[in-house]
């Protein structure tokens, strides 16, 4: 599904990257980091997303004569040479990214773009969009997984989703998270994600009986029947209806697949089913629940003792809708200066948080030797890489006393080369092989770690060279505002 996405972009980008033009710094080196400050949902940690459409639109980044046309007519009057080079412009830079999957935290890069000034500031606005919707919907989905580890959960978001794309990258998002079905059928046939799907209640009204409705159903459908009972009256109509063609299908070789729920008290309805279906020899129905279900109403029902195998979860889960951003943001680092030395650059400002960290960076997952995660460390290319036996500090940013020494542990690298020099080098993996991937990130991870509430914070270490280096540059700032 390719599409023209060059102006996917803000217009402060392409009055910035005319800008450079003009004064002549639109080919000078840059590197640019995105990364998130705040962890979504206050869970523990967030699942990375988006890598595989990044990818897609860096491969795909030209500018169309329709394009160039468009920006022709804006009032700024760009310069015709200006529109021309943009007419031959291909992404020639290199980007390093987590894989798909990764947990991952505040403050680390998951993306790092360097190129020239031009390109890097042409692709952040997209490169932001794609990570922040996908890496937030990857993340509620991984929550929701955790409330539910051993039922099966479906996505049914579609029609409460932000427009057709946010429906179908949604449902890959949440697939990478551990859901294992969509009922959207574009993400089914883009993907390959298994698709599933009831009927509705319209389904019902269209008949002069719901005991007509549901045998008509099972006669059109009888491998995979799952009825859909509250449409009168759950338990007095509904259910019994579904018993009786249940029992036609078993006549017929066939056995009826599951029943939904889809408003009422879901914990108690779903226990009086259960035990409606268990005395008439169906204990192999399942019962599936939907209705505005999250993480948090799943938990309650099943502290109440719901009897439900399935959840189908939709609005609350497309639109993330308890934080409906992530609130990604893209940093220049670097920037060549006029005799070619990369220099860092920082950005400083009165909330402490949005201080940014200086210098092109790596991310390494440092892993004890039980097989468990400790912590993040952040450090420069330029340096020596951890590897076991090298002995590193471990300090908390904020608090620095906070700190240990570590020489028995893996050094997993986080940030894998993408692009080199425009060229995508990176295969992106099936869909399959980034599920799994997550639930290995998930074992690397202490249960305190992954709980819902009240997660144990963990840790994202600078090296002693990047820290001295912020701390450098701050105080060099500090000097300058003084004088």
């Amino acid at each position: 599904m390719r599409r023209e996405l060059a102006l996917h972009t803000d217009k402060y980008q392409i009055n910035m990257m005319y800008a450079h033009w003009v004064n002549g710094t639109h080919k000078r080196k840059a590197v640019f980091e995105a990364y998130f400050r705040k962890l979504p949902f206050g869970n523990g940690f967030a699942v990375f997303a988006g890598l595989e459409r990044i990818a897609q639109y860096i491969r795909d980044l030209r500018f169309t004569e329709d394009d160039i046309r468009y920006l022709s007519e804006q009032e700024e009057n760009y310069a015709p040479a200006f529109l021309e080079e943009l007419l031959q412009f291909h992404f020639k830079g290199d980007i390093h990214a987590m894989k798909e999957g990764a947990l991952v935290f505040p403050d680390e890069p998951l993306v790092r773009v360097e190129g020239t000034i031009m390109e890097a500031q042409l692709v952040e606005t997209a490169i932001l969009n794609f990570m922040n919707y996908q890496t937030l919907i990857a993340t509620k989905a991984s929550r929701i997984k955790q409330v539910a580890p051993n039922d099966i959960l479906l996505e049914f978001g579609t029609r409460r989703a932000q427009e057709a794309d946010a429906a179908v990258w949604g449902a890959r998002a949440a697939y990478i998270g551990g859901f294992h079905a969509t009922s959207n059928m574009l993400a089914g046939r883009m993907f390959g994600i298994p698709t599933k799907g009831t009927h509705a209640h319209s389904w019902v009204q269209s008949f002069s009986s719901e005991q007509e409705a549901f045998d008509a159903y099972a006669k059109v459908l009888p491998d995979g029947v799952t009825l859909l009972v509250d449409t009168f009256d759950t338990l007095r109509s509904g259910v019994p209806h579904a018993i009786n063609t249940a029992k036609k299908l078993e006549a017929a070789g066939k056995k009826m697949n599951a029943i939904r729920l889809d408003s009422g008290d879901l914990a108690y309805l779903s226990i009086q089913a259960r035990k409606m279906l268990d005395e008439a020899g169906l204990n192999y129905v399942k019962i599936v629940a939907s209705n505005d279900l999250d993480e948090n109403t799943i938990m309650d029902l099943k502290l109440q003792g719901a009897a439900i195998d399935t959840w189908g979860v939709g609005t609350q889960l497309i639109t993330a809708a308890d934080q409906p951003s992530l609130g990604g943001v893209y940093k220049l680092v670097e920037i060549e200066s006029a005799t070619g030395e990369m220099i860092p650059t920082i950005k400083i400002s009165s909330n402490p948080e949005k201080v940014s960290t200086p210098g092109k960076k790596d991310v390494f997952r440092i892993v004890g030797t039980n097989g468990k995660a400790m912590a993040d460390y952040i450090s420069s290319p330029d340096e020596a890489a951890p590897r076991n036996g090298a002995r590193i500090k471990l300090f908390n940013p904020l608090h620095p006393y906070l700190r240990k020494n570590v020489d028995k542990y893996e050094a997993l690298p986080m940030l894998e080369p993408i692009f080199v020099n425009g060229f995508q080098v990176y295969s992106l993996p099936p869909l399959e092989e980034i599920r799994r991937y997550h639930e290995q990130q998930l074992d690397l991870f202490w249960p305190e770690y992954l709980r819902k509430l009240n997660p144990e914070v963990y840790r994202v270490n600078l090296s002693e060279q990047v820290w001295n280096r912020k701390q450098q540059l701050i105080a060099e700032h500090m000097q300058l505002d003084l004088e």
